[in-house]
Parts: C-alpha cells; structure tokens; sequence
C-alpha cells in the first residue's frame, strides 16, 4: 500500500504521469492525493471479502469461502485444456453459438477430471497413451477387415481402469 501512496504522490508532485494509480484524484486540472481513500484502505488492510449470489441457506459463509479456495483447481483445469487437448481459441458472436461452446468445454473438462480421478494420471499423460488408440475399419470389395490398435500392458492398466469407474 505504501508504494501505492508513493505513486499518487509522485503524480501529484508532477513527479510522475497519471496512469491508473489507485489513491490518484483529480481535483480539477491538477492532481491530488485522495487521502480520505487511502485512511478507508487502511482501515480495510487485512480484511478479505467474498461476494456470493447464493443463498446462505443453500451455501453458508464458510462453503463460500472453501469454493473460492478450490478455485485453483478450476484454473488448473482450464491451463490444462488449452495446452494438453491442444485446444485453439474460438470465436463466437451469437449467444446460442457461445452458450453451446461453452457447455462442450465444461463437459471435456469434466470427463477430464472424471479420467484423472479414476486413474491417479494427469490428463496430458492420459491424451498422449491414448491418442494413438485407433481402430480401423478396412473395406475390401465389400469384405470389411477391422484393424485393432496394439495395446501395451500400461495402456491396458489404464483402459480397465476408467472402465471399472464407468461400469462398462
């Protein structure tokens, strides 16, 4: 917070151009120090808020608080998405468009942490033994040959794993 004093009064003295500096006031053409922010900031320093739209009957104060601390988790989840599914930005520009983007992500991400927590692997190990599985289906003068992928013991480990979290 100090230093943040220090910049206002930088900008006040003329020190310093006016960029977004939290305690800068302008009082007219020239800029000031807004000491009544700076005592109410004070007054807050320590404290910590959080704002929920739900009910304290349906999520009390401390669930608030636990929710906003697994954040990190949800975060992680994104970090993930963007670099071990390779996934490439998209732009949408109707709502229906974005609302069903939307719903695709939150579901890969789900089935993500599903995965993760079924067989102990990080999702970007679990893509690279899995992505190369391919069965192919050769059709020869209408006779069809199915080529199965080979499957390895650890890649055997893993896909009874996730099936034994499924139920299939």
């Amino acid at each position: 917070m100090n230093k943040q004093i220090e910049k206002a009064e930088k900008v006040a003295n003329g020190q310093r151009p006016i960029k977004r500096d939290r305690f800068v006031k302008l009082a007219g053409k020239k800029p000031g120090v807004d000491w009544a922010l700076v005592e109410r900031a004070r007054q807050l320093l320590g404290l910590k808020g959080y704002v929920s739209n739900i009910s304290p009957e349906v999520l009390d104060g401390p669930a608030v608080v636990a929710a906003y601390h697994s954040l990190w988790q949800v975060e992680k989840s994104f970090r993930m998405a963007k670099s071990d599914i390779r996934a490439r930005p998209m732009f949408h520009h109707q709502r229906d468009s974005i609302e069903a983007h939307l719903t695709v992500v939150i579901c890969a991400l789900a089935v993500a942490r599903h995965l993760q927590e079924a067989t102990g692997i990080s999702i970007k190990k679990l893509v690279q033994t899995l992505r190369p599985l391919r069965t192919v289906i050769i059709d020869v003068n209408g006779h069809e040959l199915t080529a199965a992928p080979a499957i390895d013991a650890d890649t055997q480990k893993i896909l009874d794993q996730i099936s034994s979290h499924t139920g299939h």
